[in-house]
């Protein structure tokens, strides 16, 4: 007479299911490529684990914010390079102005004409968008830079800006004209205005300091996090490219003089000499004074030769950025790959080792089941 019983049955279907269970987890270390799928396997590799995968997911982060302030910070560049390409042109105009007063009318008004759209060149590089943002806005991303309105007897720039933490646009009207004294600049004061309401002086010029202060620094695998001074700056204003003055250096101004300095840069500015060339052109219209324009046009081609370099200082600063970002982007590359392989070191399977664990395990189940299929037949003729 066949044994029968209970017990057996049970010892039988608990060493099934734990080949099966032992089974099963060895499919899911194949295709997880975990060695564990508890903490309680291995604490000291699951906590390990833990902390590499903080640095990991930092360190991927870092990565991905890497990738959009590169693209801004080429975009930033294009744009100093652009500027300074244009006024580079616009000399070479201003140099030929001199001489065309006398081939004739028609030459000198084509080239104020092509220097007036030169200045509206130079605006709409300033109010490049990266995806949806402006690149020179600053803190300020939504809001349009720049405009300019230029006439035969002046130019007039508005920089419109939100600071954070508030809602309504600070617009900088400035109006650049012959003064009363025969010089050409920015007429003092400059109208600052705050959702329509105009500031007083003091404010405006406050406003002014704060605008081209702003900073945008980001921790992104370069510097160190609780030294704010060592953190990369990404964002450049409008008004820092225009007057070469980077948000350190009006930071280090004096309180008392910072407004002035930022003027006086504002006069020799790209958009300022070109101005200063058209009003030029336009007097030596309206007098045919061609001795007064031959000064104004020989002082201008002097001072932007001076803004050349100070437009390639700006342009040298902002490659020199983008390319400690290149090195950084190739460090957090590294970072990634080295805590990926510590991973797997720590926490990861053997995958030759795993795939003959599950064979082995498959192997012995499959065998459960053939044995189970012998001792659970059943035929008249065994209990007789």
């Amino acid at each position: 007479m066949r044994v029968t019983t209970a017990s057996t049955y049970r010892n039988f279907t608990g060493s099934v299911n734990d080949v099966h269970l032992k089974l099963n987890k060895s499919l899911n270390k194949v295709s997880t490529g975990e060695a564990y799928e508890r903490a309680a396997d291995n604490p000291l590799a699951h906590y390990t684990g833990k902390k590499i995968d903080s640095q990991y997911l930092d360190t991927l982060s870092k990565n991905t914010l890497l990738t959009d302030v590169k693209n801004r910070l080429y975009q930033q560049e294009l744009g100093a390079r652009d500027i300074q390409d244009i006024l580079s042109k616009a000399k070479n105009q201003v140099q030929y102005a001199k001489t065309a007063t006398t081939t004739g009318e028609h030459d000198i008004d084509t080239i104020k004409q092509d220097l007036l759209q030169k200045q509206q060149t130079i605006v709409n590089d300033l109010n490049t968008q990266y995806q949806d943002f402006y690149v020179f806005g600053g803190n300020d991303v939504s809001t349009t830079p720049f405009s300019l309105s230029a006439s035969e007897d002046q130019m007039v720039l508005t920089y419109s800006h939100i600071f954070p933490g508030e809602t309504e646009v600070t617009e900088f009207k400035m109006t650049f004209k012959k003064q009363n004294d025969g010089s050409y600049g920015f007429s003092q004061p400059i109208e600052v205005s705050e959702g329509g309401n105009l500031l007083s002086v003091a404010d405006g010029q406050n406003k002014l300091v704060k605008a081209m202060s702003e900073q945008g620094r980001i921790d992104i695998g370069y510097g160190a996090i609780n030294d704010r001074g060592t953190l990369l700056d990404t964002y450049t204003g409008g008004l820092n490219i225009l007057t070469g003055l980077n948000s350190d250096a009006v930071k280090a101004m004096n309180s008392n003089t910072a407004y002035s300095n930022i003027m006086d840069a504002m006069n020799k500015s790209p958009i300022a000499l070109i101005g200063k060339a058209v009003l030029g052109i336009s007097d030596y219209q309206n007098t045919g004074d061609k001795d007064v324009l031959d000064d104004v046009l020989g002082d201008t081609i002097d001072e932007m030769s001076m803004t050349e370099h100070t437009l390639s200082t700006s342009y040298s600063d902002l490659g020199n950025k983008y390319k400690l970002l290149e090195d950084t982007a190739k460090k957090l590359d590294t970072i990634e790959d080295s805590l990926t392989e510590q991973y797997k070191d720590i926490l990861g399977a053997d995958p030759y080792a795993s795939i003959m664990e599950m064979y082995n395990y498959q192997y012995s189940y499959n065998a459960a089941l053939q044995v189970g299929s012998k001792l659970l037949s059943s035929s008249l003729f065994d209990f007789l």
